[in-house]
């Protein structure tokens, strides 16, 4: 195994072809602009390895991208950032592989959305819950209503409640869902089947998938990207409900 990249808010490792991505901000590995640039050079030095897995670190997967980031001095930058990790594991050309073990919402769950392969332990939970503080979230736009039932998806984007892991299996988001107890071995014998198929045929496998049923990811997500920022962040609740989660208190909404 290569030596892991010196990273202060990630760990990376590489090993047979396949390159580890593990979330080490706990308790909760809060997506803070740091800590997306580290994702995005990670994601640079995965290139070529035929199987990517994302992990994290502690109680959560991950619990979200920072709100203090949402706020208009630094909206523009956090976004710029974050789409461009997103973009490339959208486009990476090996499989995707999210453990998710605790909470992916928000960002988090972003970030497992672009995933090819979704193994959940039983105590994983999935949601996008930024419509609570006044905000949406543009990659689940984007990514979320191909993913599972339309009606589900815009129930979950418009009520910002969470699911649990079995429903998240039945509704299609996750692949598989393990015992909390069992969560690393089971996925551990997961990952070593997979590694031990061809990797120039689940390269091709892959590539072909995308040729036979195109997206255009990248245009859908521009163009959530300058809604969220020429249009929602013009809104006086945009930024009072990010403002009101700071301060622990409910959002005072426009009427």
């Amino acid at each position: 195994m290569t030596a892991p990249a010196t990273f202060q808010t990630i760990e990376t490792s590489s090993a047979d072809g396949v390159f580890t991505l593990t979330l080490n901000r706990p308790p909760l590995n809060i997506l803070n602009i740091a800590m997306l640039e580290e994702i995005g050079a990670a994601l640079e030095q995965a290139q070529g390895a035929s199987i990517l897995v994302l992990r994290g670190r502690g109680k959560a997967f991950s619990a979200g991208a920072d709100v203090g980031d949402h706020l208009p001095e630094k909206v523009e930058r956090m976004l710029s950032v974050f789409h461009g990790a997103l973009r490339r594991l959208a486009a990476f050309e090996g499989v995707v592989v999210a453990l998710v073990d605790g909470a992916a919402l928000g960002g988090g769950c972003e970030l497992v959305l672009p995933a090819d392969v979704v193994l959940a332990s039983a105590n994983a939970q999935f949601g996008q819950p930024e419509i609570q503080l006044g905000v949406f979230a543009p990659v689940a736009m984007v990514l979320l209503p191909g993913l599972i039932p339309a009606a589900a998806a815009r129930e979950l984007l418009l009520s910002g409640r969470a699911i649990d892991a079995e429903s998240a299996l039945r509704l299609g988001l996750a692949s598989r869902v393990f015992p909390a107890e069992s969560f690393e071995a089971d996925c551990e014998k997961y990952l070593s089947r997979l590694s031990g198929l061809s990797r120039s045929s689940l390269k091709l496998s892959k590539k072909l998938l995308r040729r036979l049923h195109p997206d255009d990811f990248s245009a859908k997500l521009q163009a959530a990207e300058e809604c969220y920022l020429r249009e929602l962040m013009k809104t006086p609740d945009a930024v009072e409900g990010c403002a009101a989660f700071l301060a622990k208190r409910k959002p005072n909404w426009e009427r």
